[in-house]
């Protein structure tokens, strides 16, 4: 029998959550992101601002260029979050099956569900819209890799022929049996892992569509573009056999920022260190985790973009131990005086953490339990309840 897949996106989600609060958004040309002279982006986009060529993650200040009267909205993930978890107990809800890609996107497997694929995207584009209150788009076929490309498809057909800026709210189906049918005339671009410089080597060829690719030979892709040319061949064809995964291993946890402003003071670097190997240090042990790799992350003023990482013998969750490791990393990568635009701090090689059982009380020990009573003030009585002293040099 074959599967059915479903994938969900919710559209324009974080705009649609916005016009939940403010219905007098409706049918305005907004974006949710940062401010422009603070460098932000666009994190999302009402459909009327589309229109004007505004995008996500775009600058802000370009957003602003291209539409001069747009209404800027800063962003609440809590809010969204809440919103997405409700999105997410009606897909629970259908069936266990169900592989959240993003906070607004999510695949499903459907087989063991008795009704055909529409009835069951209806039912849900229906249940959604009802409680929270939010358009979404559905793509249903007999892999993810169709069932993605279908509501992409799907979206934007509606989008093009609407005449009004509003939500698609598509539900586009492929019938089993009319895999190759529906792929054929779409273009190269529409298959994930195809890029513009891949795209324009195939238009070289005279690739133009999945078609074409499809009917091109295997091994000649594979010559040309090595392990990638069999994954692209399989792809054309419509081949995926990924199973919906109901849960994702976590591989890291990190957390940076981007200045407003440039900054090349040592001392608000390393207090910026501090604040970010907090931030992963509270996630780590809300999960109950720990890494032995810890990275850093600098982007300078010319977007230049390195890493810096070590592994450890041991995993670590804690903020001093994670701030010291990042810091000497830091050190060794920075020079004095020189500016920096973004900073990040990551944990990855995750795993349980090790707990000490020697009889005497080690520094460790030590350090964990105070780590232990600044988590829970900080979850008594806010996060800014209590904060480390600076330290000669920070």
């Amino acid at each position: 029998m074959p599967r059915k897949i479903l994938h969900l996106d919710l559209d324009a989600f974080f705009c649609s959550v916005e016009e939940q609060f403010n219905p007098s958004l409706l049918g305005k040309a907004f974006a949710v992101g940062g401010r422009p002279e603070e460098r932000g982006v666009v994190a999302s986009c009402s459909y009327a601002a589309r229109r004007f060529g505004v995008r996500s993650a775009m600058p802000m200040s370009r957003a602003l260029r291209l539409c001069p009267e747009l209404i800027i909205i800063s962003s609440r993930h809590g809010v969204y979050s809440q919103f997405s978890r409700q999105v997410m107990r009606h897909l629970e809800d259908l069936t266990p099956h169900v592989e959240q890609v993003s906070i607004d996107e999510a695949f499903l497997d459907v087989t063991d569900v008795d009704k055909d694929p529409f009835e069951i995207a209806l039912q849900l584009q229906t249940a959604i819209h009802k409680r929270p209150g939010l358009p979404c788009s559905i793509g249903a076929a007999t892999n993810k890799l169709l069932a993605k490309i279908a509501n992409d498809v799907g979206k934007a057909s509606r989008s093009r022929a609407a005449a009004q800026p509003e939500p698609p709210r598509a539900i586009t189906v492929v019938p089993p049996g009319q895999e190759g049918s529906f792929l054929a005339p779409l273009p190269v671009e529409a298959l994930s892992g195809i890029g513009p410089k891949t795209a324009e080597r195939l238009l070289q060829m005279h690739l133009r569509t999945i078609g074409d690719l499809a009917t091109f030979p295997p091994a000649e892709l594979e010559r040309l573009f090595g392990k990638a040319g069999m994954e692209i061949s399989e792809r054309a064809r419509g081949i995926d056999d990924r199973p919906v995964v109901s849960s994702r291993e976590v591989k890291s946890i990190s957390q940076e920022t981007t200045f407003a402003k440039d900054i090349s003071e040592q001392s608000d670097l390393r207090l910026t260190l501090r604040e970010l190997s907090e931030g992963v240090g509270k996630r780590l042990r809300h999960a109950d985790m720990a890494g032995t790799t810890v990275r850093i992350k600098i982007r300078w003023p010319d977007f230049t973009t390195l890493t810096r990482q070590i592994t450890l013998e041991q995993p670590v969750d804690l903020d001093n131990d994670i701030y010291a490791v990042a810091y000497d990393l830091f050190q060794n990568t920075w020079k004095p005086g020189q500016p920096v635009r973004l900073l990040g701090v990551g944990v990855s090689g995750l795993t349980s953490p090790v707990r000490q059982l020697n009889l005497w009380e080690q520094t460790g020990d030590k350090d964990r339990r105070l780590q232990v009573a600044i988590d829970d003030l900080r979850k008594r009585f806010g996060e800014e309840a209590i904060h480390r002293g600076r330290q000669k040099g920070d």
